[in-house]
């Protein structure tokens, strides 16, 4: 009795092994159709025993179901399926429909890639190119620079929820997006080519075709990420949050220029001025030569009424950057600052006419010495801005001369704008 049963097992086994080679049968004659939806639902009845399915079908029925999702564009399935067959043959140690495979999946995800760049570049429709190259990270996770352009893809689509949760991915994967191009110059161009790998730029080096070979390493991402989160945060309206992450990634890198103006940045959208001027004098500590940083501080001083104190900054700035037109613009205004003082005091002082003529005088001072930095600002540049202020200030000096001559230009501009 036991040997019938045993006997009788084998027969179902012979049975149920002969039923799976059919039906591959179907799904391969459907494929080579290109009926990849017949392809599938003959797919389905093998779907329900893929544990207990033959051993020597297995690798068929993986490698099928892949092409058949991969024909109805189902690309993340069909790599997923893909991806079970190299499991599978490598685990059996055959590698006969592995072979076969490892071309598609190529093929699919230069097909994602490329749907990608096309949704990127030319449709302008980010949300969906996220979506492409986040799919392309999946299927080919060797190449995470496809993480990150999902992860700018995604805010760039305003998809602020899916940017974060991308870009805390690039964080977790430690992701820097540093890389290395092999340069050399086309002898018959005269232009520097990148020209891939170094094996392939010292090789056309040897021939003679490129000369003056160079490696060219890109700069870091990790700072970029954590501005873009800090970003998203504050477009959530959560600046605090923003804040924070900023202060971390500080942790790693305290001297960080970037990181730290981009926190003062955070701090001045939070109207908290105090840390905002804490962090820039920190920013001048660390890169004293940098008139930006001197010219925002004098822009922070004059919003707290520290006249002096800004007008400093701005001459610092206009030290290390003689063209700075703004930095005389704004020295220019600091010091026309004060005439709103003088002119209150000279209507408290109508009827004392010597008071109003010393007033009147100290008011003509004050213009003297903010005309240089407006004429200074004006040569640099002209606009409307600068004509107009230099004409007040001509006709108040009664400099007529000067203000004749500039009216028809004023009128120009504007009539320009």
């Amino acid at each position: 009795m036991k040997k019938q049963l045993v006997a009788y097992a084998i027969a179902l086994m012979s049975v149920a092994g002969f039923a799976q080679k059919n039906e591959l049968k179907a799904v391969e004659k459907a494929i080579k159709n290109n009926d990849f939806t017949a392809a599938l639902s003959a797919l389905e009845p093998l779907d329900a025993m893929e544990v207990s399915m033959d051993a020597k079908y297995k690798a068929k029925y993986y490698y099928l179901k892949g092409q058949a999702l991969a024909g109805g564009n189902n690309f993340k399935e069909g790599a997923d399926v893909f991806n079970k067959l190299f499991a599978f043959e490598k685990e059996t140690g055959k590698a006969k429909y592995s072979k076969l495979a490892q071309p598609m999946l190529n093929s699919i995800i230069e097909k994602v890639s490329n749907e990608a760049a096309k949704n990127y570049n030319e449709d302008k429709d980010y949300k969906k190119a996220s979506e492409n190259f986040y799919l392309t990270y999946k299927l080919y996770p060797q190449d995470t620079t496809t993480l990150y352009n999902a992860a700018i893809s995604a805010s760039l689509a305003k998809e602020y929820d899916t940017a974060l949760k991308l870009y805390n991915e690039l964080k977790t994967i430690g992701y820097t997006g540093i890389a290395t191009q092999y340069l050399a110059v086309n002898k018959g161009t005269n232009q520097i080519e990148n020209l891939g790998a170094k094996t392939q730029r010292d090789l056309m080096v040897k021939t003679g075709q490129y000369t003056n070979p160079q490696d060219k390493v890109s700069e870091s991402k990790q700072t970029e990420i954590v501005k873009s989160i800090s970003y998203i945060y504050v477009n959530q309206g959560k600046p605090e949050l923003a804040i924070a992450a900023l202060e971390e990634a500080r942790k790693t890198s305290p001297k960080d220029i970037n990181l730290i103006l981009n926190q003062a940045q955070m701090y001045s959208e939070l109207d908290r001025m105090d840390k905002f001027e804490e962090l820039m004098v920190e920013a001048v500590e660390l890169d004293p030569t940098n008139p930006d940083l001197f010219f925002n501080l004098g822009v922070v001083n004059a919003n707290q009424n520290k006249i002096k104190e800004a007008i400093g900054f701005y001459k610092k700035a206009i030290e290390l950057k003689p063209d700075y037109i703004n930095a005389y613009l704004n020295t220019a205004f600091a010091l026309l600052s004060e005439e709103k003082e003088i002119i209150e005091e000279m209507n408290n002082n109508l009827s004392n006419f010597k008071k109003y003529d010393e007033l009147e005088l100290k008011q003509k001072e004050l213009y003297k010495k903010a005309l240089p930095y407006l004429e200074k600002a004006d040569g640099i540049k002209r606009s409307a801005e600068t004509v107009k202020s230099l004409l007040n200030i001509y006709d108040r000096l009664e400099m007529v001369d000067k203000a004749d001559a500039l009216r028809p230009i004023y009128k120009k501009l504007l009539a320009e704008q």
